[in-house]
């Protein structure tokens, strides 16, 4: 049997304030990824069959966040084409990262938003979100890589070169 990665969607979700810019950043304690337990991620997760791509991430991150996306970075550029009874979304992500080796085969597509609301204190894959600030997260990054979810650190670091110039 053909085993496939699975493609899913995650959203650095930005917010300032009083003058520092600031990201959401969750523990993950997803009951299938032990291993993983206390590592630090960005919302995210599975795109379901026909779902588009940015209702999934809106879903997503009201699941494991409690806050409701308002904007997200290219939402407004995406095209979609029908034709021969197809309906195809094509859009641009901030980043993508893929799972070449590991315990969990998966793709991730991952673009900026912004998000209102109350945070909860946790769901049964996610404990301690919380807004970091850039600066913190840098040294974080800096610091201890080991600390974060393998599939987001690159991104992470790209998002952070764009956000702080260095």
């Amino acid at each position: 049997m053909e085993l496939l990665t699975k493609p899913a969607v995650g959203g650095i979700i930005e917010k300032n304030i009083d003058g520092l810019d600031y990201i959401l950043i969750q523990d993950r304690f997803k009951d299938n990824a032990k291993l993983e337990y206390g590592l630090l991620e960005i919302p995210a997760g599975k795109i379901r069959e026909f779902e588009n791509i940015f209702n999934c991430l809106r879903r997503e991150i009201r699941e494991e966040t409690g806050l409701e996306v308002t904007y997200i970075k290219g939402e407004d550029e995406t095209v979609i084409l029908e034709t021969n009874g197809y309906k195809v979304l094509n859009y641009t992500p901030f980043s993508c990262c893929q799972n070449i080796q590991g315990t969990y085969p998966i793709m991730v597509q991952i673009f900026i938003c912004n998000a209102d609301g109350e945070l909860l204190n946790g769901t049964n894959e996610t404990k301690n979100i919380r807004w970091m600030s850039l600066i913190e997260l840098k040294e974080l990054l800096e610091d201890d890589k080991s600390l974060f979810y393998p599939m987001h650190i690159i991104t992470l670091e790209r998002y952070l070169k764009t956000m702080l110039k260095y």
